[in-house]
């Protein structure tokens, strides 16, 4: 059986920058084929980052995609990488998006993989099973393809698929089994959440099945907006055996050797490669196949095996934690901010924060600002001294009190006015702060938080960025635990203060103020949470699950009368199933309650 070397680079784009981009390709084909690649894959709109969202509607931004890729393949073979085949992710289009009634259905805007090879597109795959749920919008954007596109390498036949193709049944894997591939390729942008690794690995197992043929799996690394990609790239055979797989949340090229079957049928006749679907063996409601021969068999590597390995897992609170932090990282470096700055007041969410904010940028480009009241504990302010000397960032402290009080010589206020006035005022310190300086403010509420509009609008809600915005709040404690804990285990002090993770939560917008003046118990309210928001069940459902029904009508209605806050939310990255923005969208003018609920 001949030995097909192949390199799957989990690499890190960014949404819109073409030379950027290509540049990766450049730079990481080169290392792979210095290390003995024979067949070099990127991930699902390499070239473009994804998801590109509306840019799919200009036709300078589709133009410059396909301009990109032909560029591309004439760069790869300038700089001597020619004769290996690579596959990458871009955007091409075989017509205008499909905007009004009179646009063709059948073209249009193709989440695409080409294969480029001495300097020319040699094949082109389009995207077949188009996701339209959570925060995929695909079917808006793009035209499926009905082409099962299948490369001969080395005399290697191998299939190519995109993402979604294997998160559905049917379609190419099924396509693929009747091409008789040796090998199919499926790149992807697939974002993470808790636990996906274990699906993805189900997944892939079940479709290298179905295909009766080996799957090398890619996935993207890095912070898109909300979204973060996690790599954990692999290759499992037929059989269910994973031989590599890749580190999550890291950069990294898996090389690995794949022995596998020459194809059986007799090469096809050289042609130019097609612009767009093309119908091959089967007609009907099937797949069509087209087949492209690149490169005849090549004498078997006169070297010991290369074995890619297998990184190890990361357990759920590591998980969550590195996303976090590559989350924030790609937002602020990505977006061109250089530092980030927001409130810490010696609370457990702000304290975690800090410590996120220093693993992603160091502790010379984060600043965090204490804004005691008198209603501030002691503890309070100590508490955020004591995190600024243990991880080394830039502490500032300005009181809020003669602001407060300036604003209530002019203005009588008491109650919750008076204590929304107090972090409106932290907000306008945070904001002048970046408007001054430039760095980008973080705001620290959790999942739970949002979800029952326990926030103050333009006070702590401010910022432009919330890495705890799908975290909810006992998860935020058990983040905290594992961090410190994991700073011992490496002979590090851990970076929050005991106090912050042990002491009861408290906004500190008035005297004795505790959370739970306001809310249930955490655990209590984020079991509700879970069922009510991610899992999309209802009051019944909550009710026969055992919770008490008083309770889950008020937090149902506090659910329900905060969409109009969460709205204006910032942006914060995606660990669940279910996150705030792009996965859960509800109109703010409604009056729908769950059955049983009072009226409002």
């Amino acid at each position: 059986m001949p030995t097909l070397r192949i390199a799957l680079a989990q690499v890190n784009p960014t949404v819109g920058d073409l030379s950027g981009n290509s540049g990766i390709v450049r730079s990481t084909t080169r290392a792979a084929v210095d290390a003995g690649a024979r067949l070099v894959v990127f991930p699902e709109m390499m070239l473009t980052g994804y998801p590109v969202e509306d840019l799919v509607f200009r036709q300078s931004f589709l133009a410059a995609s396909r301009a990109a890729v032909e560029r591309l393949a004439a760069d790869l073979d300038s700089d001597g990488l020619g004769d290996t085949p690579v596959a990458v992710g871009y955007l091409d289009a075989d017509g205008p998006p499909a905007v009004n009634a009179a646009t063709d259905p059948s073209a249009g805007p193709r989440n695409a993989l080409a294969v480029l090879h001495r300097g020319r597109v040699a094949a082109r795959y389009f995207k077949h099973h188009l996701p339209n749920y959570g925060v995929f919008d695909e079917d808006r954007y793009f035209v499926p393809g009905d082409t099962l596109v299948v490369v001969r390498i080395e005399g290697i036949d191998v299939g190519l698929t995109i993402c979604e193709d294997m998160w559905q049944t049917g379609g190419p894997f099924v396509a693929a089994r009747r091409a008789g591939v040796s090998l199919v390729l499926t790149v992807n942008g697939s974002p993470f959440e808790l636990h996906k690794d274990d699906t993805r690995l189900a997944l892939v197992r079940r479709r290298a099945a179905e295909a009766g043929a080996t799957v090398a799996y890619l996935n993207m690394v890095g912070g898109q907006d909300e979204l973060v990609f996690d790599g954990d790239s692999m290759i499992c055979t037929a059989a269910g055996e994973v031989l590599a797989r890749a580190p999550q949340m890291a950069e990294h090229l898996l090389v690995h050797d794949l022995d596998l079957p020459l194809g059986l049928l007799p090469p096809p006749p050289s042609e130019p490669p097609a612009a767009g679907p093309v119908r091959g063996e089967m007609g009907g409601d099937e797949m069509g196949i087209q087949r492209v021969h690149l490169s005849d068999p090549r004498p078997a590597l006169d070297e010991t095996p290369v074995q890619g390995g297998q990184a190890p897992r990361l357990a759920d609170e590591a998980e969550v934690w590195q996303a976090l932090v590559l989350g924030l990282r790609d937002y602020v470096r990505k977006n061109g901010f250089g530092k980030v700055a927001f409130g810490l007041s010696g609370g457990i969410d702000s304290s975690v924060v800090a410590a996120i904010a220093v693993d992603a940028l160091g502790p010379a480009d984060v600043i965090a600002v204490s804004m005691p009241s008198h209603n501030s504990s002691a503890h309070s302010r100590e508490d955020a001294a004591e995190m600024a000397k243990r991880t080394g960032l830039e502490l500032r402290v300005h009181e809020i009190q003669p602001m407060v009080d300036s604003f209530l010589a002019t203005m009588s206020l008491s109650g919750l006015a008076l204590e929304n006035l107090q972090a409106r005022v932290r907000g306008v310190i945070l904001m002048s702060i970046s408007n001054q300086e430039g760095p980008l403010v973080l705001t620290t509420g959790n999942k739970s938080e949002l979800a029952v509009g326990y926030s103050t609008l333009y006070g702590d809600s401010v910022g432009g960025f919330n890495p705890l915005k799908d975290v909810p709040k006992t998860l935020v404690w058990k983040l905290a635990r594992w961090r410190n804990d994991e700073a011992l285990r490496i002979g590090e002090e851990p970076p929050i203060p005991e106090n912050s993770i042990a002491k009861l939560p408290s906004a500190e917008l008035r005297p004795g103020q505790l959370d739970t003046d306001s809310l249930p118990d955490y655990a209590e309210l984020d079991a509700i949470l879970l069922s009510y928001v991610d899992g999309d069940k209802g009051r019944a459902d909550l009710v026969a699950a055992g919770h008490d029904p008083e309770l889950v009508d008020r937090i149902l209605r506090m659910v329900d009368l905060a969409e109009y806050k969460r709205r204006q939310s910032a942006p914060g990255t995606k660990i669940s199933i279910k996150a705030f923005g792009r996965d859960r969208r509800l109109p703010i003018t409604n009056r729908w309650r769950e059955p049983a609920q009072p009226d409002v």
